[in-house]
């Protein structure tokens, strides 16, 4: 035992494990970096050349790709996820003072929504005009919303803040997330008329987020 571990608080109890577990933000980063990584490396791997024996001319290699070219647009609106969110909880990791336990735990289970997002891009681009395989995406995309809106809430109820962090920040913040998963939530009613233009009205409003136009009405979402 360490001289720190029988030190006791102010009320004189001597502190336990869950005081000391997941104080350090900076290894939630490191996991992060890597788990995203990973993420955006398998959505790639979905991808297959033809089967040479099959291909016997310019215009089969031509035709084989254009037929698997309906998976450019989940892979895209995948990317498009991982870095809208990735910068997401980075703006929020860059403003904790420290962690706790219960707000790791909190990020690692974000950080398990964003494992599941290959799995629905897979699925996606495999049943790409059904509505439930377009409807299993949108929740993923809705799930990351929800989480990383509660690290957010948690960490600030926590105090978990830098007390030099902006102050318009918080409001800031939870009015983007608000805002974005109303706009998907709007991508979804669309796609349960036209899955292809329901991921078109998301990957817009993903592109959005992305480059960060200075329209003025766009500027403010």
């Amino acid at each position: 035992m360490t001289a720190s571990f029988l030190r006791c608080d102010s009320r004189g109890v001597k502190p336990h494990y869950n005081s000391f577990a997941g104080g350090d933000v900076g290894r939630i980063e490191a996991l992060s970096d890597g788990i995203f990584a990973f993420a955006a490396t398998v959505l790639v791997l979905d991808f297959h050349t033809p089967e040479p024996a099959d291909i016997h001319s310019e215009a089969e290699l031509l035709g084989a790709l254009a037929a698997s070219a309906h998976r450019l647009l989940p892979w895209l609106l995948s990317l498009l996820t991982l870095g809208i969110f990735w910068v997401a909880q980075q703006t929020q990791l860059s403003q904790l003072a420290r962690s706790n336990r219960d707000l790791t735990w909190l990020h690692l289970v974000f950080l398990a929504i964003i494992t599941v997002l290959p799995f629905s891009t897979r699925l996606l681009a495999d049943f790409f005009t059904y509505r439930s395989a377009f409807l299993i995406y949108w929740a993923n995309i809705f799930a990351l919303g929800v989480s990383v809106y509660v690290t957010w809430a948690y960490a600030e109820r926590a105090k978990l803040i830098r007390e030099d962090a902006p102050p318009e920040l918080s409001d800031a913040f939870r009015k983007r997330v608000i805002i974005a998963q109303s706009l998907y939530g709007i991508g979804a009613i669309v796609g349960l008329l036209n899955v292809p233009l329901g991921l078109a009205l998301i990957i817009l409003i993903q592109l959005n987020y992305a480059i960060a136009p200075r329209l003025p009405v766009l500027s403010r979402l």
